[in-house]
């Protein structure tokens, strides 16, 4: 585990290290930021997978975002990280270009690939983490995988020791988390999200869903306490869905959540040229050419704003 790098926000300090951990550290008993520690950032709108969940409702004919015209991108503070996103982002013809800027700003990129593209891209991806472009590689698991993409997937999986598998709550069912247990993963539980796409597939399949969700639910502490992951993460979404907070202390608590949606992290969608304070906020707001500006606005944005609880 290797320091990425340490810097002041506000009134605390950062540090950020290779595999992912996040330290926070000041004399007070509150943080204030100055500006974003992280964001999630949409560059595409393309995708051929059609995933009837998708809260982004990615198309095919998706559009791309012009992200080597995002000048906000200049104000960032060293050490940011983006979560890069889509649609499928891999299908970007600027993919490359913009991450190498992003390296020449000191920034910290990760990506999330759908699992069918993460396989068809494992050299690429190889290439894109030796050469630095990028930190972090979330692969999306795909329900009702077939046993023999599954030994693949595993395969090539242990090939990146900085990769994450992300499964979504009431979507991958225990069985599922079961077949991918016991390899020293990590994984990221993301909350179902009834938006866009996401909220037609709950309309259809509710019944599904929720039992999919009570059963994650009743068997989480188990799946921790036997180690099946070597990692098991949560988005905030997923934190209230999964009850979450029962799972520890006070003082764990306190030492390990990373604070609500828009406290210390927002969200941009470069195909729209928007800013949020996360993917399934209804409130958005025009792109400026700076960071601060935005996020001051994110701050400022009332409660009932903020993300589907």
């Amino acid at each position: 585990m290797n320091l990425l790098g340490t810097y002041q926000n506000g009134n605390y300090t950062v540090k950020i290290y290779s595999d992912g951990t996040k330290i926070r550290k000041n004399d007070l008993d509150f943080f204030k930021p100055e500006f974003p520690e992280s964001m999630d950032i949409k560059i595409t709108n393309q995708c051929d997978k059609l995933c009837k969940f998708c809260h982004e409702a990615s198309v095919p004919d998706g559009r791309h975002g012009d992200v080597m015209n995002l000048p906000f991108l200049e104000t960032l503070h060293p050490y940011t990280e983006l979560a890069i996103g889509g649609g499928n982002p891999l299908s970007h013809p600027d993919l490359i270009p913009f991450l190498e800027g992003l390296k020449e700003r000191k920034l910290i990129p990760s990506m999330t690939a759908n699992q069918t593209h993460f396989l068809e891209n494992i050299p690429l991806l190889s290439m894109l983490s030796e050469r630095e472009l990028l930190y972090g590689l979330g692969v999306s698991f795909i329900s009702g995988t077939p046993q023999d993409e599954l030994n693949r997937m595993i395969g090539a999986l242990e090939k990146f020791p900085n990769a994450v598998i992300h499964v979504i709550n009431g979507i991958v069912s225990v069985e599922e988390l079961r077949a991918l247990a016991f390899h020293d993963f990590k994984v990221l539980i993301l909350g179902y999200k009834k938006f866009r796409r996401g909220a037609h597939n709950w309309a259809e399949d509710e019944e599904e869903i929720v039992s999919r969700q009570r059963n994650l639910y009743d068997e989480l502490p188990a799946i921790i306490q036997s180690g099946w992951f070597h990692t098991v993460s949560f988005d905030n979404l997923a934190v209230n869905q999964l009850g979450v907070r029962r799972l520890m202390d006070s003082a764990s608590w306190e030492r390990f959540y990373m604070g609500d949606d828009g406290n210390y992290t927002m969200y941009v969608d470069a195909v729209n040229r928007e800013y949020a304070v996360c993917s399934v906020s209804q409130v958005r707001y025009p792109l400026t050419d700076n960071i601060k500006e935005m996020f001051d606005t994110v701050l400022k944005e009332p409660e009932r704003y903020r993300a589907d609880k």
